[in-house]
């Protein structure tokens, strides 16, 4: 299994857990695995055509799953998986 690390606003699909355990052999079926627990997170994660949303960020040991194979990069039991939701905005500095 697989351990998932769940950002703080998907925690309260998860029971409050901060990490969680999941099975699959890519990072797509760790997501069926995890709505199969805890139903109604895939779609906070992906959305309607089953990619990731764009303002998720998947991490398979701190390798962004958009530059290795999306959904379908490979796992192992040992694997730590993050779901990072994406930040925006930033500070301006004064003119």
């Amino acid at each position: 299994m697989a351990t998932i690390r769940i950002p703080t606003p998907l925690r309260k699909l998860t029971q409050g857990k901060e990490e969680v355990s999941a099975t699959g052999g890519t990072v797509g079926a760790l997501i069926a695995s995890l709505e199969s627990q805890y139903p109604g997170i895939k779609e906070r994660i992906c959305d309607d055509s089953g990619q990731v949303r764009r303002f998720v960020n998947i991490f398979a040991n701190d390798e962004d799953i958009r530059f290795l194979k999306n959904l379908d990069t490979p796992v192992k039991d040992t694997d730590e998986i993050s779901i990072v939701p994406a930040i925006a905005g930033g500070s301006r500095s004064p003119a």
